[in-house]
């Protein structure tokens, strides 16, 4: 039981790790995750962009279920088949399609694929490949809503926004052992 003066954790903030990648971070409001931060150039760019897009303030330490995700989040870029399913997110201002995309998309494991049609076809928007990659420019959990893991028909990497490009996410398909098109990283990604 928290003492009279402890407010308890915080109610929203974010939190800063490093892994194998480059400093990754997570921001979240009392009602889950609010943004998942891959590794920017910098350590100092990552946390700047976290807290530019979160609007929290640094907490450390956070809540356990937090650090719980950042030790996932660790595991993954050590190459461990880590699952994010159980994580909670807080949906907020999420367009109703894009929670759906995100709820579909959520569903394909570690080292699965789909394609920009079949997730469309999925949430029953066939034809909608294009407003599904919209979906995943704006993905704020990326990792845990694993939009790394939606290809193009022909098999091709497809876009991705994270710090990198499609570099960044071809190494993230290579670390779940998914093979997108066999070739040399467009762009230096995370892992350069």
């Amino acid at each position: 039981m928290a003492a009279r003066n402890d407010p308890g954790p915080a109610p929203a903030g974010y939190h800063v790790f490093e892994t194998a990648a480059g400093m990754c971070g997570l921001a979240w409001s009392a009602a889950g995750l609010t943004q998942v931060q891959l590794p920017e150039a910098t350590a100092a760019a990552t946390e700047t962009r976290l807290a530019r897009r979160s609007g929290a303030a640094r907490c450390d330490p956070p809540p356990a279920a937090v650090l719980d995700m950042a030790s996932r989040v660790r595991a993954y870029f050590d190459g461990a088949e880590v699952t994010f399913a159980d994580a909670a997110l807080d949906l907020d201002g999420i367009s109703v399609f894009n929670a759906n995309v995100y709820t579909a998309l959520r569903a394909i494991g570690w080292g699965q694929a789909t394609s920009y049609g079949e997730l469309a076809k999925t949430v029953g928007a066939p034809g909608s490949a294009r407003a599904i990659g919209a979906a995943m420019g704006s993905n704020p959990w990326p990792l845990i809503v694993p939009c790394h893991r939606v290809l193009a028909a022909s098999g091709k990497i497809g876009g991705f926004s994270a710090h990198g490009g499609r570099g960044t996410k071809r190494r993230m398909l290579q670390l779940e052992r998914i093979d997108a098109d066999g070739a040399a990283p467009l762009l230096p990604g995370l892992f350069d």
